[in-house]
């Protein structure tokens, strides 16, 4: 019993990576037309703005999940994703805080979508990059 109030102790007192456990601490979409992966200056802009405002960025591990519509197929959007992800990780590392290791990136294309891709409104919705802040200390 003893060693496994030792163990039990041993193990709460690890560091933990934040990822996967808890909440973000932030969350950042950038949306796209249809079709395109690319953004805009104005969007870049507030992006590097935005990761300006963050106490210590170089604290974070960053998850990329790019999404896409279904218009175009699996295929497709697929390689459509991967573009998108590409661009907004482009962004990311003009701040020279960021380091390309503390990115993780999940492409999911046309699966996975958020919102109704039955409408205008979903599929314009999913057309996005979702860029999520983990504190790692």
């Amino acid at each position: 019993m003893k060693s496994l109030l030792v163990a039990i102790l041993i193990f709460a007192c690890l560091p933990t990576n934040a990822q996967g456990v808890g909440e973000p601490s932030y969350i950042r979409s950038v949306f796209f037309r249809g079709g395109s992966s690319y953004v805009s200056s104005q969007d870049s802009k507030q992006l590097l703005a935005f990761l300006d405002s963050i106490p210590s960025v170089h604290n974070f591990m960053i998850t990329v999940h790019s999404h896409t519509d279904d218009v175009g197929g699996s295929e497709y959007n697929e390689v459509l994703s991967e573009a998108r992800s590409q661009s907004v990780i482009k962004i990311l590392l003009e701040n020279k805080d960021i380091k390309k290791e503390s990115i993780e990136i999940k492409d999911f294309g046309l699966f996975n979508p958020t919102y109704d891709n039955s409408t205008n409104y979903g599929r314009r919705m999913n057309r996005r990059v979702d860029i999520i802040f983990w504190l790692t200390i």
